[in-house]
């Protein structure tokens, strides 16, 4: 049984490792390729405050849905 609080940890600083800690594999996958976008994006095209205010709402999202993976 996978520890919820590590598990939203991880999906935090690494949106996507938490839901693989968690089991689920194909869902960290699709959260890691997000991140990459994400990524990818900030650095092409522009990096001002929105895209960090993105990535930190992202970042929250996946930290909360790791740790309700493990409940």
């Amino acid at each position: 049984m996978a520890n919820g609080i590590l598990a939203a940890i991880l999906s935090f600083f690494i949106p996507g490792l938490g839901q693989i800690y968690a089991g689920d594999l194909q869902k960290g996958v699709i959260f890691l390729v997000i991140l990459i976008i994400f990524a990818i994006f900030g650095s092409l095209i522009f990096r001002s405050w929105l895209v960090w205010l993105i990535e930190l709402i992202y970042s929250l999202y996946t930290a909360y849905d790791a740790y309700k993976m493990t409940l």
